[in-house]
Order: C-alpha cells, then structure tokens, then sequence
C-alpha cells in the first residue's frame, strides 16, 4: 500500500496561526498545476505497490476546479498502479464551496464526478470569536451550511477543530464538539493550536494583543474530547483523529503505519521506509525547476535509529500502540531491551500500559504521547 499526497500551495488569506507553505496569489496557479503534472510523471518509479490514497492537501485545495483536480487525479492514474477502491481525499474550506445553495450543489455534483469521494472540511471552530481570532475566511454561518449541503453528496466527511485556542472556555469547546457531532459526520480531527515561530499569532502574544496559549488549557479541553467522543461512539485511533468504526482515514493510518507515500508539490514531503525527501518551499523556484525537468528536491537517509525513532513516534500516536513483537523483529534485542528498560519509568506513573505485546499511552498519559515517545528515543546505537 502506498499514498499520493498532493500540495495545493495557495490561501485566499493568511491565517494567523499557520506555517505551511502557502501564497496568497494566484497568478501562478495555472503554472503550479502543470508542474504538479510533470512532477507526478517525473517521480512515476519512486512509488512501489498499489496507491491507495491520494489526498490533496495545503493550502487550500478547494481553490482548484473541478476540473484542474480532475487533470491532476488522472495524471496519478497515469504514472501508477491504483487501487480499484481508492480513497480520494479534497481539504474544503466552507467559504468556498457555499457561496449559494445552488453553487454548493453544482461544486459536490463535480467533485464526485471527478473522482473525489472524502471531504475534509476545515471548520476549526463554530464560533464567530474564534474564527477572527485565527482570521479564517469563513464564518460560523457557512461553515454549518457547508456541512448541511455536503452530507446531501458525500458520506464520508470529517472536519477539522482546534482547541485550546486563547479565551475558549471548556464550555464554548464542548458545544463546538457537540455541534459537530450533531451533524453525524463519520469522522473528526481535532488539533490543539499551537503558537509556531514567525507566525502573526506569535506576534500578537508577543506584543500582548492575544493572551498566550495555555497547555493546561488545552489539556483539559482534550480530556473533554476524549470523553465526549467515546461516548457518542467514536474510536480515539490516533491522537489526533476520531472516527466511527468503519470510518477510520485510510490516508491517516497508512502514515501512522510508516505506509510509503509520494508528496507532490512544493514543500511537499516523500517518505519510503529508507529514506525522506522533501520538495523546496518556493512556486517560483519549484516550477521554474519542474519545467527543466529537474527535481528541486532534498533526500536524507535514515539510520536504523532514526527508522526505530520514527516507529516510536508514529506507533504511539495511534490505539494499537507500539509491537514489542515487531521492535525484537525488525530491530532487534538491543532496541527492545532500551525500549522495555526505557518505558519502565512511564508504566510507574500511569502514562503507558504493557498489555497483549504492546506499550500503549494511557488516558492520563495521552496528552503527553509525544513527549513520553521522544522519552523512548534512541540517540545512540
């Protein structure tokens, strides 16, 4: 199983708290998606197996018509082996797609003809208040109508919402949880907003305009999630990510199972067991490389630390946790031992469990996966 993961690097306005690549303009769109093409066909031997994903992500996909993701589903389609079930993943923002209800309905009507049968809506929050603090285009309003017309077209939706966001009290964030819930969407991922360097949002914390982000904050906020989730039915099965059984991302697992995937795009990155790439983070310097037939790519190899670092990392994200089995296979006594001896601490305090061969977070150690994983690290073989 293999992915294909598209980078659509253009916004219609920055908001305050990203650092993806992105532009504001877009006069070279239509250069970017010939570049795109010739990048698929250029990096056509790099994927082995079939590709069972391919997610158009950024940036703001939805800015593409129809039929530009159209041109650009069927260039994969061209270069690589795909599943005869693929899922085939579009981030909307609901400003895009809502414009009028008959809009709407023309917009879904096309992103299915043309393949496109996930939608990942980029909601953040329902509240007014939150969403001018983190300057997104859309309002509360279209964001409830985006979500209304699209369940008409699509059954496999899942949208996105930040928490911890500065002056959201545990009760604005719940009723944002149960909103989303009581629109019966399969699927949610939830990210806790952080504050990352040469960001307005770390400007205005700086010059005291926002108060600054609070980790107790958003630790209570995703204990609330935690439980309304598993109530209402959902499966915690990666940190992040919150889904009805049968409705798990294909596209998320096969990253948090170290699956190969092929970015495409600039900034975009490529992982295949061995080594990562990652394309330049410029549109000019990516096209203007791209049409010279040269990859404007970065490669590093990685060291079987680094390949039992990077399971570490992603394993304990995710429900099943980490294979103690799979560690002693696939790296060996000395790297199960250090993880055993190493994990002891954590099992002390309640933050991991050892149950059925694997290490697992607990609920109280959840929150804090990404800190107990960098703690089992091995800096030295």
């Amino acid at each position: 199983m293999s992915s294909v993961y598209i980078h659509i690097p253009f916004c219609k306005q920055a908001c305050h708290y990203c650092d993806f690549h992105f532009s504001t303009s877009l006069k070279k769109k239509d250069a970017l998606i010939s570049a795109l093409v010739q990048e698929l066909y250029l990096r056509k031997n790099e994927l082995k197996g079939t590709v069972e994903t391919i997610y158009f992500g950024g940036g703001t996909p939805s800015l593409l018509s129809a039929s530009e993701l159209k041109r650009l589903i069927d260039e994969v389609y061209k270069n690589f082996e795909v599943s005869k079930t693929p899922e085939i993943t579009l981030e909307a923002n609901p400003d895009d797609i809502v414009s009028t209800r008959a809009q709407s309905k023309s917009i879904f009507e096309a992103y299915r003809s043309v393949g496109i049968n996930r939608l990942s809506i980029g909601v953040q929050s329902f509240f007014e208040e939150d969403l001018k603090l983190m300057n997104r285009a859309h309002n509360a309003k279209e964001a409830e109508q985006c979500i209304s017309v699209a369940k008409k077209y699509f059954d496999n939706i899942s949208i996105d919402l930040i928490y911890g966001i500065p002056q959201m009290s545990p009760v604005r964030w719940l009723d944002n949880v149960k909103k989303a819930l009581a629109f019966e969407i399969p699927h949610l991922s939830c990210y806790a907003l952080t504050v990352e360097p040469k960001t307005a949002l770390e400007n205005f914390i700086k010059k005291g305009i926002v108060p600054p982000v609070e980790d107790e904050v958003a630790q209570l906020h995703h204990k609330l999630l935690i439980e309304t989730t598993e109530a209402a039915g959902y499966e915690n099965y990666e940190f992040s990510n919150f889904g009805l059984p049968g409705w798990h991302s294909r596209n998320n697992m096969a990253y948090w199972q170290g699956k190969p995937y092929l970015g495409i795009g600039p900034s975009a990155h490529s992982y295949n067991g061995d080594s990562r790439s990652w394309n330049i983070a410029n549109n000019s310097v990516y096209i203007n490389s791209i049409e010279k037939g040269v990859l404007p790519v970065e490669r590093e190899t990685l060291s079987n630390n680094d390949k039992y670092n990077e399971y570490v990392m992603t394993r304990l994200r995710t429900s099943k946790g980490i294979s103690i089995q799979e560690i002693s296979e696939v790296y060996g006594e000395k790297y199960t031992q250090y993880l055993l001896s190493t994990a002891k601490e954590h099992i002390n305090e309640g933050l991991l469990q050892e149950d059925e061969n694997h290490l697992r977070v607990t609920k109280k150690g959840k929150f804090l996966s990404d800190g107990i994983a960098s703690h089992l690290f091995m800096l030295n073989a």
